[in-house]
C-alpha cells in the first residue's frame, strides 16, 4: 500500500504541474532572456536558468505535457489494436490464426522503439506525432502477448465451458468472461507502459525524432544541456529528476495497483 500511495503521490504532481501549465507558468517559456542565461537556482528560478535564458522550472512544466501526451496516446494505441490481437490469439490458440499474430508481434519486437521512430522518421520527418507512432507500433505486441497469456489460463476454467455449453460464441466469450477477468492486468500494465512511454518519449526526444522545437521536452532538453554539465549542473539535473520521478512514481502505482487488484496477493498478505 505504501507504494501505491507514494506512487500515486509522485505522478499526481507530475499531472498536476503539466495541467497547471495550460494556466500559468512562472514565466513564458517561448521567450529567450539572454542576458540572464545560465542563473543557478534563485527565489526569482527555482531551478535556474537555461543556455538562453529560460526558466527551466517553467520548460519542465510545459515539457510534462508533451511526456502524457506521447504516452497516452502510444499506450492507447497499445492497448486499441494489441488486446483485440491477443483475445483472437487466444481464442484461437494452436491455430494458424494464433500463428500469423505471434508471429507478426515476434517481427515487430525484432525493430526497438528508437529504430521504428528512425525509419518513420526516414519518410515523414521528425515530429512528436512519429514518436507516438514509433512508441504506440512498439506497444502492440505487449499488450497482445500479455493479453494472450492471461487469456488462455481463463479459457481453462469450468464457467467458460459452462458458457459455451450455454451456446454462447467465441466473440462474446472473450468480451464478457475474458476480458473483465484480465482487466487488473492489463491496468497494470498501462501503468508500467505509460512510465516506458515517457522514457521513451525522452529518449526519442534527446536524439532530435521526438518532438521539435519550440516545443519543450525533457529529452531535449537534457541533450541541449549536456555539454554544458560542467559549467551549469543544474539545467541537467532538474529535467534529469523529473524523468527520474515520474517513472519511479509510474511503476511504485503499477507494483501497488497489482497488490491491490491481484487476490492471491492480497490473501498472501503481501
Amino acid at each position: 500500500m505504501r507504494n501505491l500511495i507514494l506512487g500515486f503521490a509522485l505522478t499526481a504532481l507530475f499531472l498536476i504541474g503539466a495541467a497547471l501549465s495550460f494556466l500559468w507558468t512562472p514565466y513564458d517559456h517561448t521567450v529567450l532572456e539572454v542576458t540572464n542565461k545560465l542563473k543557478p537556482p534563485t527565489l526569482a528560478h527555482p531551478f535556474g536558468t537555461d543556455q538562453l535564458g529560460r526558466d527551466i522550472l517553467s520548460m519542465i512544466m510545459v515539457g510534462a505535457r508533451t511526456s502524457i501526451a506521447v504516452a497516452i496516446v502510444a499506450v492507447g494505441i497499445g492497448i486499441g489494436l494489441g488486446v483485440p490481437l491477443g483475445l483472437a490469439a487466444a481464442a484461437s490458440r494452436g491455430s494458424w490464426i494464433d500463428e500469423v499474430i505471434m508471429r507478426g508481434n515476434d517481427l515487430i519486437f525484432a525493430f526497438p522503439s528508437l529504430l521504428i521512430a528512425i525509419m518513420i522518421t526516414a519518410v515523414f520527418g521528425p515530429s512528436a506525432v512519429n514518436a507516438i507512432i514509433a512508441i504506440g507500433i512498439f506497444n502492440i505486441p505487449v499488450f497482445a502477448r500479455v493479453t494472450r497469456g492471461a487469456a488462455l489460463s481463463i479459457w481453462q476454467q469450468d464457467y467458460i465451458l459452462a458458457a459455451r455449453v450455454a451456446g454462447k460464441g467465441t466473440m462474446r466469450i472473450s468480451v464478457e468472461h475474458i476480458l473483465p477477468n484480465i482487466a487488473n492486468l492489463l491496468i497494470v500494465q498501462g501503468t508500467i507502459q505509460f512510465s516506458l512511454g515517457i522514457l521513451a518519449e525522452a529518449a526519442l526526444s534527446y536524439v532530435g525524432l521526438g518532438a521539435q522545437p519550440p516545443v519543450p521536452s525533457w529529452g531535449r532538453m537534457l541533450a541541449d544541456s549536456q555539454t554544458l554539465f560542467m559549467i551549469a549542473p543544474h539545467i541537467t539535473l532538474f529535467p534529469g529528476c523529473a524523468i527520474v520521478l515520474t517513472v519511479l512514481g509510474l511503476n511504485l502505482a503499477g507494483d501497488g495497483l497489482r497488490d491491490l487488484l491481484d487476490p492471491r496477493i492480497r490473501r498472501a498478505g503481501l
